[in-house]
């Protein structure tokens, strides 16, 4: 489905999930590459630019985990085919930026805002933007899950947390892997687009990569909050461990020295001490029971209970 879209007297077409009748009205309209026009069809796997004599055909990847649509894919594509006059966007999903963006540009048509800067150029720098606002939104998530992360390593829930910090890990590391891609494109997107377009393109491009670095900048930072987060939480745990691992350590030692007395009063010989006494039972019972209490009270003295 082909919606349009006024932005400052540039046309900005949004194509949602392209058929080929779409795609057919795109190549009539904007005399679109066939080959071009053929890849609109389906998602691409990987980010990449092409440059042609009248347009820019760009596709690029932005991570969804809060926003996605879809519960399998949490990468969507957006494709943009940028003219002098105009920016094409093809999408597979339902991108929330994207929306919002158009409705945004409802309100500028409404209020009739004035801009000087009324170039393909602008345009396409303002859906860009907000589709990398969405990406801080989706930061924001993580930090938020982060937090509750933390808040849980602290009360006890060390065990729990491993897996927790294993899964807000693989997020980011997805995360980054996806954003990493773009970087190549877009600085080739700086060097084709002025040839293209002019020193204002360029200068748009520039505000882009200024986004994109904001992005890596929370991602890294993200990631070592992370790993600050793992290496408490795993020292915590390990902490815990060693505790456990000493009072039992401990009661093995106090119960050593009782199972070796039990024993000796096992056997069956003759001269066994006080084994002919009535009381016998209850005189070593006692005794077993003075000599604990006695290493315990040992151990506590010495501070290791």
């Amino acid at each position: 489905m082909i919606h349009k879209h006024l932005y400052k007297g540039r046309n900005w077409i949004d194509i949602d999930h392209p058929t080929q009748e779409d795609i057919k009205e795109i190549m009539q309209d904007y005399d679109v590459d066939p080959l071009v026009a053929h890849e609109l069809i389906s998602p691409t796997p990987r980010p990449k630019v092409e440059f042609h004599k009248n347009y820019i055909y760009l596709i690029l990847h932005f991570p969804a985990f809060k926003h996605s649509h879809s519960e399998e894919n949490i990468m969507q594509e957006v494709d943009f085919i940028i003219g002098k006059n105009y920016v094409i966007t093809a999408r597979y999903d339902t991108v929330d930026a994207l929306l919002k963006c158009s409705k945004l540009f409802e309100v500028d048509t409404i209020l009739n805002k004035k801009n000087p800067d009324n170039t393909s150029g602008a345009l396409f720098f303002k859906i860009i933007q907000e589709l990398y606002k969405s990406l801080f939104d989706e930061l924001a998530y993580i930090e938020d899950w982060s937090e509750d992360i933390e808040s849980r390593i602290f009360k006890g829930h060390e065990k729990e947390m491993v897996f927790a910090l294993s899964h807000v890990s693989r997020n980011l590391l997805d995360f980054k892997k996806i954003i990493d891609f773009q970087e190549t494109v877009l600085h080739s997107l700086k060097i084709g687009g002025e040839k293209i377009f002019g020193d204002e393109f360029e200068f748009h491009i520039h505000a882009i990569l200024g986004e994109y670095k904001k992005i890596k900048n929370a991602i890294a930072s993200n990631m070592e909050s992370i790993a600050e987060l793992r290496d408490t939480n795993n020292a915590l745990l390990t902490t815990k461990q060693n505790e456990d691992m000493r009072v039992l350590t401990i009661v093995a030692f106090i119960a050593l020295p009782l199972s070796f007395v039990t024993s000796l009063f096992q056997m069956n010989l003759n001269g066994t001490p006080i084994a002919n006494s009535p009381h016998a039972f209850w005189i070593v019972f006692l005794l077993l029971i003075a000599f604990a209490f006695a290493q315990y009270l040992f151990f506590k003295w010495k501070k290791w209970l």
